[in-house]
């Protein structure tokens, strides 16, 4: 069959399926794309030959949000389908490696298609072409590399098939997957190659569930029998795996208490009889406690990020760790038992070599904790403006349970994790590997294409609204009814609050005009992101009470529009304080008597250093 480069890619991806338990799925269910020199004479052409039944194509307008929404979509669709983003070369591709990053961080797949310079070298440099005088085939594209779980560069067309089984193999490998990066030079992807039949013929990608070893499960299971104070930690391994049911029905019958990670958050209903809520930094209450009490930990599916142990300062320096993990690589953190699996496949094998055990009972206070996050989140009758809890109290009595709400960055993943009250595993949607400013609206679009029997919402402050609004425009243009809720603070309110702590006086974290000293002091910027939104094309609600509020999301709901409810929140009501510690070092010296002060206190609080190896 002839076909160009490009052509041959295409058709390839269209025929190429994920199945994990009889369920069967595109692996690469559409391409995001902003055309350019670089992609438009080959994948732009190849696109229109092959239609939008082979290909379904979203007309992106920033390439890092475009690597947003796949990640949103992927998520959704437990990394068992995606999307593609092509790009043109220069700032086009270069724009994709912070979405790369964060695809690969939390290990989720997406196909990368940046254009490239020419392969044949016609005219060197050809428009946007970075020259590297030391390494001539070197191009900017050379910067997705470090982000990337697999990168190749398609030199000559004779390349194509084996980079593109490599490409699928770990887009659907559970541990190895992340961002995967095909370079594509522009006259490569013009260039026309009889390609073998057996190119286009459908592929099915088994993603199999592997148990861990059997020495190893019994080995797990007799710590965890020995165990008088046993925790669970789920992480974001649960939810990719689909493995709630089998968590709610482990702990159920072991009556282990389970606390979350950021991305493990919804793994358990939160009125399980089980259920601890969120943990470390962010955590609540009675998960902290239980952290700091335990003797054996089994974590399923985390990856024991710094937020997740407290700066390795949450857990007893005593404690074993049993780490159920697919990736060997995080089996063995926190000098952990790995059983290295599927999380569902081994918790159900676990339990079984737990049959009959149950943990002694302990009182955890989860009353009490619900008690004080009930104050917060208020009984939408409060003054206004409201506090950042009670605009995630209106959300909550919303949204019904298999709505999904968004966010990634700023004070909202901190309150989330320790407010937010998840009534389906999908409904707890924080992207917190990366904490990327700009994910929530483009992933908000991913998710609906993923999923459009479900609501989608996306809590977005100002500061990540103002990084990254472009993809509203796609929202708009294609009738995605995604909700978007402004919360307008006046600036960097999570890092404003920190600068504080550390000694830095909040400079250059408020959204203001300079003031006297040049430091940011003078009036409010006169920002109307409401007014905004709607010269974007949303359909914005600006509700000026708490009631108003609630009414504002339920309108947005059943809105068949895109929409946004834009609402000023008073950053003088905070929410709760963090349980645990977090080290971010304060300078050890300084002119500034606020600094001097700041350091005194962190040398005061900071924990001692556990003897742990955290590996």
């Amino acid at each position: 069959m002839r076909l160009t480069v490009a052509q041959a890619l295409v058709r390839f991806l269209s025929v190429q399926f994920t199945e994990r338990d009889g369920v069967r799925h595109r692996t690469v269910a559409g391409m995001w794309g902003i055309f350019g020199h670089g992609n438009v004479a080959g994948v732009g052409q190849a696109l229109l030959e092959a239609g939008p039944e082979a290909m379904p194509f979203h007309q992106g307008r920033n390439e890092q949000a475009m690597v947003h929404a796949a990640v949103g979509y992927a998520r959704m669709k437990h990394r068992l389908s995606t999307l593609a983003c092509t790009t043109s070369i220069g700032p086009g591709a270069t724009n994709l490696v912070t979405g790369a990053a964060l695809a690969t961080v939390n290990r989720v797949p997406v196909l990368l298609l940046p254009g490239d310079v020419f392969a044949t070298r016609p005219a060197d440099p050809v428009l946007q072409q970075l020259e590297v005088p030391w390494a001539y085939d070197v191009s900017v594209n050379d910067t997705l590399r470090p982000v990337s779980r697999y990168f190749d560069r398609i030199w000559r067309p004779e390349m194509l098939p084996a980079s593109l089984l490599q490409a699928m193999r770990v887009l659907t490998d559970p541990v190895d997957t992340g961002a995967v990066t095909l370079a594509l030079p522009q006259d490569v992807q013009a260039e026309a190659h009889d390609w073998p039949d057996e190119l286009f013929r459908p592929r099915v990608w088994h993603v199999r569930r592997p148990l861990p070893d059997a020495a190893a499960l019994a080995e797990g299971a007799a710590l965890l029998r020995s165990a008088r104070r046993p925790l669970i930690v789920a992480g974001g391994g649960v939810r990719h795996s689909e493995a709630a049911p089998a968590l709610a029905r482990f702990a159920a019958a072991t009556g282990i208490p389970v606390a979350e990670t950021q991305a493990g958050k919804g793994s358990l209903r939160w009125d399980h009889p089980q259920a601890l809520g969120a943990i470390g930094h962010t955590g609540t209450a009675p998960a902290d406690a239980a952290a700091r009490e335990a003797d054996v930990v089994l974590g399923v599916g985390t990856r024991w990020t710094d937020f997740t142990t407290a700066s390795g300062t949450l857990f007893p320096p005593r404690a074993r760790f049993v780490n159920l993990n697919a990736a060997a690589f995080d089996g063995h953190k926190m000098s952990g038992l790995a059983l290295v699996g599927d999380a569902r496949a081994g918790l159900t094998a676990l339990a079984a070599e737990l049959a009959g055990f149950r943990a002694p009972e302990r009182s955890h206070a989860v009353g009490e904790w619900r008690a004080r996050t009930d104050a917060v989140l208020g009984d939408g009758d409060g003054p206004w403006p409201p506090s950042q809890g009670e605009v995630i109290g209106a959300l909550d009595a919303v949204l019904a349970d298999r709505d999904v709400l968004i966010n990634a960055a700023g004070s909202l993943p901190g309150d989330l994790h320790k407010l937010w009250r998840s009534r389906d595993p999908e409904q707890y949607h924080v992207e917190y590997g990366y904490s990327c400013m700009g994910y929530e609206i483009p992933a908000a679009i991913g998710v609906r294409l993923a999923a459009p029997d479900r609501e989608v919402f996306a809590l977005v402050g100002d500061g990540t609204y103002l990084m990254l609004p472009t993809e509203i425009v796609t929202a708009v243009q294609e009738g995605i009814p995604v909700n978007l809720v402004i919360v307008q603070n006046h600036g960097y309110a999570s890092i404003g609050g920190l600068s504080a702590q550390v000694g830095a006086e909040g400079f250059a974290t408020a959204y203001r005009f300079p003031g006297a000293g040049g430091d940011f002091t003078g009036p409010r910027l006169p920002v109307d992101l409401a007014a905004n939104a709607a010269s974007l094309g949303l359909e914005v609600f600006t509700p000026g009470s708490a009631k108003e509020l609630r009414t504002a999301l339920a309108a947005a709901r059943t809105s068949p529009r895109p929409t946004a409810v834009y609402v000023e929140t008073d950053p003088a009501r905070p929410g709760l304080p963090a349980e645990a510690w977090w080290d971010v070092p304060v300078a050890e010296t300084s002119t500034r008597e606020s600094t001097r002060e700041a350091r005194t206190t962190y040398e005061a609080s900071r924990p001692s250093p556990g003897t742990r190896p955290t590996l």
